[in-house]
C-alpha cells in the first residue's frame, strides 16, 4: 500500500503520503484562501520526501470536511481527479475524526472536537475516550455547545478562538494529514463518500433564489 492523504477544511493544509507501516513524506502550508495554490506543490513535496511518483499510489484519502466551500471544493476534486486518473482506492474521511484520535491517547476520557465555521460559528463532534465519534458533525455557536455539553473538554480550533464560551482547546488545533493517514490504515476512521460536507449553504446564491 502507497496511500496519498490530504486535507484542506481547515486553512491549514496538509499532506502526508503512508506506506502501510508509517508516513513516509509529509508537507504543510497555510492559506485560509489560497487552497488552489498551494495543494499541488504540497503534494509534489510530501511525494518528493517520501521517494515515491505518483503512479506508485494504490490509494488516496481526503478530509471531506465539515468546512469552508472552497477549500473542501479543492481537495474533494484532486482526490478524485487522482483516484480517476490513476485508478486508486479513494477514501473520504470527516475531518474531524483525525484532530479527534490524534487527541485521544491524552485526553483518555469523552471530548467534543469543534472548528472555525466562521460566522461566530463551530463546527463540531462528540467523542469517546477511544477518539471514535458518537454525535456530529453539525454546525453551532459556540454558547450554545458550551450550555449542552457543559465541562466536557474540547479540541480544536474553534475552541481556541471561542475560548471565551469553550475554554480553549485541549488538545491539536487542526486535523494533520499524518493522523488521516494513519487512521485510514488502521481502519479507524469511518470511510465517507468522496463528496463535500458543507452543513450549511454557500454566502453566494443567484439573486432569484434569495
Amino acid at each position: 500500500m502507497l496511500l496519498l492523504a490530504f486535507d484542506t477544511a481547515t486553512p491549514a493544509i496538509t499532506v502526508a503520503v503512508h506506506d502501510g507501516t508509517r508516513v513516509v513524506g509529509e508537507a504543510h502550508a497555510e492559506g485560509a484562501t489560497a487552497h488552489g495554490e498551494q495543494l499541488a506543490p504540497a503534494i509534489q513535496a510530501a511525494l518528493a520526501q517520501s521517494g515515491a511518483a505518483p503512479a506508485d499510489l494504490t490509494d488516496v484519502a481526503v478530509g471531506v470536511g465539515p468546512g469552508p466551500f472552497t477549500g473542501l471544493r479543492v481537495g474533494v476534486v484532486t482526490a478524485l481527479t487522482l483516484a480517476s486518473t490513476l485508478d486508486l482506492t479513494a477514501h473520504g474521511v470527516c475531518s474531524l475524526d483525525p484532530l479527534a484520535l490524534a487527541a485521544a491517547p491524552d485526553l483518555d476520557e469523552p471530548f467534543l472536537v469543534a472548528t472555525d465555521a466562521r460566522r461566530r460559528e463551530v463546527y463540531w463532534a462528540r467523542y469517546d475516550a477511544a477518539g471514535r465519534r458518537q454525535d456530529g458533525p453539525e454546525v453551532a455557536a459556540p454558547a450554545t455547545l458550551a450550555e449542552r455539553f457543559p465541562g466536557v473538554p474540547i479540541v480544536g480550533r474553534g475552541a481556541e478562538l471561542h475560548a471565551d464560551h469553550l475554554g480553549g482547546s485541549r488538545g491539536p488545533l487542526d486535523p494533520t494529514a499524518a493522523a488521516l493517514a494513519e487512521a485510514v490504515v488502521a481502519g479507524t476512521a469511518e470511510r465517507l463518500p468522496l463528496e463535500p460536507l458543507y452543513l450549511r449553504r454557500p454566502d453566494a446564491v443567484p439573486l432569484d433564489q434569495r
